[in-house]
């Protein structure tokens, strides 16, 4: 069931599957289902969701940059209701829409103003990384990965006290409205429903922190810049986006040290490697594994012809491990250069946050590599959400 209200049949000469990319068992371990779907051809057909999905790199990093072809504007998610209530936002849109909407949400994220930040975010991962080794034992996934981006970033935007301490149900619920209408999108529909009614009822100007990111979105539509209307939505893009991608980031990052000790000690004896290592991170484990974008045209693509109106999946998991542009693409090597993933996005779409996800998951690691010998999981978790990939607990021992 796809809720995309579509009935075109499949192009010509389109290889077809039947696997279920939203079930529980592909979300849990989505590989094998990638490498199954690229040994098929660079498009594939499937049948669950009733879209197209790019299964190379090539193909996704191309289509991410062709804004044009491989639009965002009719909506990123698989489901029609989510489409419609992201519209305005910097997801759900293209320039020139895009770009007015872009430059207001990316002013404050700029690598300049964010080397203020720089001071407080190692001082806020340093106290942290502190007190979780020194009790022996934490969840990585909890108390580790979520301190950041709840308390510093939360802070930066400067949202109302009151209903904060929903922001992770909500930022969850979210991406979970991402996917097909599946029985895990309909019942996230009413929390994610919370979010934005927080968003314009309580994100407005009087309630919202003077100075903090999101009154500067109200102050640039006083400016003339954007429209009054369009603050609603956008208070979504500082929301939702900049907490479970950085959180499951960081905590795949210790599972995936734990996993590969031997890359944890080359990380610890070169800790230059640092900026490296989470765009490995980034690579090997994308928080975000699935998209979609429509097309504008006909588009040909393994000898097929793709038409018009045609909903494609654009999946950042598959084309950072295909082995077409990564050697050896399953082994996590922080020594890699793999500064061109599309973990991100890629072109106009790129993550408006990612020189701060860069900063707080690489301050983490820096502290850690002071304090750490060797990670052991204790206890892992995944969390089942329809487009991001990441762990609802990860309990570690440290030594």
């Amino acid at each position: 069931m796809s809720g995309m209200g579509s009935t075109m049949s499949v192009a010509s000469g389109v290889p077809v599957s039947d696997v279920d990319l939203f079930s529980e068992e592909v979300i849990s371990d989505p590989y094998r289902a990638y490498s199954n779907f690229r040994s098929l051809g660079p498009v594939v057909w499937l049948t669950q969701c009733s879209c197209y999905f790019l299964t190379r790199f090539s193909e996704i990093h191309a289509a991410l940059g062709d804004w044009k072809t491989f639009t965002s504007a009719q909506g990123v998610t698989l489901n029609d209701q989510m489409n419609a209530a992201l519209r305005g936002g910097v997801l759900c849109s293209d320039p020139p829409e895009h770009d007015a909407i872009r430059k207001v949400l990316i002013k404050p994220l700029m690598p300049n103003a964010l080397r203020d930040l720089s001071d407080k975010i190692t001082s806020e991962a340093e106290g942290l990384v502190d007190r979780l080794v020194a009790k022996g034992s934490f969840d990585a996934a909890t108390e580790l990965a979520q301190h950041l981006p709840v308390t510093i970033v939360s802070d930066l935007v400067g949202l109302p006290e009151e209903g904060r301490e929903k922001m992770l149900e909500w930022a969850a619920a979210n991406f979970q409205c991402f996917g097909p209408l599946n029985d895990r999108t309909l019942a996230a529909f009413p929390t994610a429903q919370g979010m934005v009614d927080y968003a314009f009822t309580q994100c407005v100007p009087g309630k919202l922190k003077p100075g903090g990111w999101a009154s500067m979105i109200w102050d640039a539509a006083d400016r003339g810049e954007i429209s009054h209307d369009q603050c609603g939505p956008m208070m979504n893009d500082y929301m939702g986006p900049s907490l479970d991608t950085t959180i499951f980031a960081t905590s795949s990052a210790v599972w995936l040290f734990a996993q590969n000790p031997d890359q944890w000690d080359i990380l610890c004896a070169n800790p230059q490697l640092i900026p490296n290592a989470v765009n490995e991170v980034i690579r090997v484990e994308s928080p975000i594994q699935n998209f979609s974008r429509v097309l504008t045209r006909d588009f040909s693509v393994g000898g097929a012809v793709l038409p018009a109106g045609s909903r494609i999946i654009v999946s950042y998991g598959c084309a950072n491990r295909d082995p077409d542009k990564w050697a050896a693409p399953d082994r996590f090597d922080v020594r890699r250069r793999a500064m061109d993933h599309v973990g991100f996005g890629h072109g106009v779409h790129r993550c408006i946050g990612n020189n701060l996800a860069r900063m707080e998951i690489a301050a983490l690691l820096t502290a850690l590599t002071k304090r750490v010998k060797r990670f052991k999981v204790v206890n892992a978790e995944r969390h089942i959400i329809n487009v991001l990939r990441g762990f609802k607990k990860l309990e570690v021992s440290v030594s």
